[in-house]
């Protein structure tokens, strides 16, 4: 990919993609298919990013747990293109099985002393507290109507929060699925203030709205910015019924996107180098390149020079700006201001099956969401569970024993047959980085896809995709960067499709110059067709080869922090 000597340039654009997670992976993928020459620099050793593979005690780990929505189209055309659309699960309905555990002893039975229960010495017939420490269960299912009301009957018969608060869940969810996203008010307060105001007390946010807002924003309600909570109930409960059927990996993440993409990359032509750190981004000044036939860019890596058309920067919020030459970014976009929020996952294995059930979410536990991951660690015998637990704030800085130790106790509480079971292992992995923190103020910070250098790009969950951070986020941003990248190179034909809520425009790209000003969130007007309802995911066909790329090899940890 170095420039050309002399001469005309090649007909197809040098594209230089920095960063190997999702976001660099889609946009290597989108502009090598357009016809693209294509080089991807990536420091670690894998693919992948955030999400990657080891081996511990002979299992294959998942450094975190990462689930997909059917609304998450991007990201399931994305496992289609490298191949791994046949390895994941998508719930053909929504259900969601919930566990609380026991809170408060039960009133007993008249009890004598010989019945066989242990005297608390108050005499015969007394009547004395036994404890059920059978943990509340409830299931959160969609029915046949159309949204909002395929979760009605749902949300009524959820007992794990007070009938009040369940009675008073329609003025909130209506009010919600008509807030405006492209209003820049909504990025002023908390998710939980707008609640607040629409009748949502600490139980319903506590037992409801943080089940969900948790493990898609990594943020409590308390926290997390009005917009990104409303864009995630939105487009995944509010608007198609089916849009929040939740999908999972049947495989390790390492292969799903490691190796399956590794293959990918090469077989689309792309020159993947590993272990190589770009240091700079500079841009040619005009006298040096000559003509337009020298490419615009030099990337600088502790290896030399590489000459490039247009740069794809997909790095984390926290390092970008290191990298970009200066002038890039608007004076007011600093991705560096934005906050990191952590996760945290228990890894358990039992030695013994102690549910049935492929997921569950907990209430009032240290096991936020818990899957079970035994087929897919390869574990010979028993059941491991790994414990996921996001806005990892407090925990991030515990010791892994006693961190192990809290899950294991929560998991006993919540399943019964954890009980009498043994722990032969645990395992404690932490991302201190895992997402930027979404906390009201922080859309300015989340730059545009384009910066002020044609030709010079931005991809990441962290940018203005007008999503969480997610890994659809990711995905949309990589393809709207290898679009920004390839028209700025001069490309008009066979251009990657933009992912289908950015056909309307960037987002966020408007609002941010609206955020003064602004004194409350705007509502929508009488629906009139303004907004389409999201198609579902394309089918996940079955298929996809086994990678057989050097690229990619699964990492041995004996140790995360």
């Amino acid at each position: 990919m170095s420039p050309p000597a002399d001469g005309p340039v090649a007909s197809a654009p040098l594209v230089a993609v920095v960063g190997g997670g999702l976001a660099g992976i889609s946009a290597a993928l989108a502009c090598a298919d357009a016809g693209a020459q294509v080089t991807l620099f990536e420091k670690r050793t894998r693919l992948g990013g955030l999400t990657w593979s080891f081996t511990h005690d002979g299992l294959t780990m998942d450094n975190g747990q990462h689930v997909f929505l059917r609304c998450c189209t991007a990201y399931t055309e994305f496992l289609d293109r490298v191949g791994s659309a046949g390895d994941v699960e998508l719930q053909p309905r929504l259900d969601v099985t919930v566990l609380r555990p026991a809170a408060s002893p039960a009133p007993s039975r008249d009890a004598s002393p010989d019945d066989g229960r242990a005297s608390d010495g108050a005499g015969p017939g007394h009547r004395r507290p036994l404890r059920d420490d059978r943990p509340a269960r409830a299931v959160l299912r969609r029915g046949p109507l159309p949204a909002p009301l395929h979760l009605g009957r749902s949300l009524l018969q959820y007992s794990l929060m007070p009938l009040g608060d369940r009675l008073r869940l329609g003025r909130a969810v209506l009010a919600l699925a008509r807030l405006d996203l492209d209003d820049p008010a909504l990025d002023a307060q908390t998710f939980a203030s707008w609640l607040a105001g629409h009748g949502q007390g600490e139980a319903a946010v506590s037992s409801l709205w943080d089940l969900i807002c948790l493990p898609t924003v990594n943020l409590p309600a308390a926290e997390a910015s009005l917009s990104m909570a409303a864009k995630v109930f939105q487009t995944g409960l509010l608007t198609d019924a089916g849009a929040g059927d939740i999908g999972w990996s049947r495989a390790p993440l390492g292969l799903l996107h490691g190796e399956r993409s590794a293959s990918a990359l090469r077989k689309a032509g792309v020159q993947v180098r590993l272990g190589e750190t770009v240091q700079t981004v500079s841009l040619v000044p005009a006298h040096d390149a000559g003509t337009h036939h020298r490419p615009r860019f030099e990337v600088q890596t502790g290896k030399g020079r590489v000459g490039a058309d247009g740069v794809v920067v997909a790095l984390p919020h926290y390092c970008t700006e290191e990298v970009l030459p200066p002038g890039a970014l608007a004076d007011h976009v600093r991705p560096s201001s934005l906050a990191s929020s952590p996760i945290v996952n228990v890894h358990v294995h039992f030695d013994r099956r102690v549910t049935d059930l492929p997921f569950f979410a907990g209430l009032g536990t240290e096991a936020q969401w818990v899957f079970d991951r035994t087929a897919s660690s390869g574990a010979g015998t028993g059941q491991y569970l790994a414990v996921s637990i996001s806005a990892a704030d407090g925990y991030v800085g515990r010791r892994p024993e006693d961190l192990a130790a809290q899950v294991v106790a929560s998991l006993r509480a919540l399943l019964p047959a954890a009980r009498p079971a043994q722990v032969l292992s645990t395992f404690v992995t932490r991302e201190h980085h895992a997402t930027f923190r979404a906390t009201p103020g922080t859309a300015v910070h989340r730059a545009a896809t384009r910066t002020r250098l044609p030709g010079l790009v931005l991809a990441g969950a962290w940018t203005a995709t007008g999503w969480p951070p997610t890994m659809e986020g990711a995905v949309r941003s990589g393809v709207s960067a290898a679009r920004a990248v390839l028209v700025a190179a001069g490309q008009r034909h066979a251009l990657p499709p933009l992912p289908r809520e950015a056909l309307r425009g960037e987002p966020g790209a408007a609002t941010r110059a609206r955020l003064a000003g602004q004194k409350g969130p705007r509502e929508k007007g009488p629906r009139r067709g303004r907004r389409a309802r999201p198609e579902g995911a394309p089918e996940l066909r079955t298929g996809g080869e086994a990678a057989d790329s050097p690229v990619y090899q699964l990492p041995k940890l004996e140790e995360v922090g």
